[in-house]
């Protein structure tokens, strides 16, 4: 059996935390900005901490397991 449960949250978590997509944090001119479809570097550098930091938790903490077979 594998295991398609840290598959399925990671590229989940990818495609929601995309900076730009459905918000950037930190905007260009606020705080937050939502569908923006820009980004920088720094917001690329929160992104990823935030990503890290829900998947540690969705993985480790909570223990998503997803079964096939």
């Amino acid at each position: 059996m594998a295991d398609w449960g840290p598959v399925v949250i990671a590229v989940v978590l990818f495609v929601l935390l995309s900076p730009g997509l459905l918000f950037q944090l930190p905007g260009r001119g606020r705080v937050v900005e939502f569908g923006g479809m820009h980004t920088s570097g720094i917001s690329i550098l929160v992104h990823t901490i935030i990503f890290f930091g829900l998947l540690t938790i969705f993985l480790i903490a909570v223990g998503v397991h997803i079964y096939t077979g």
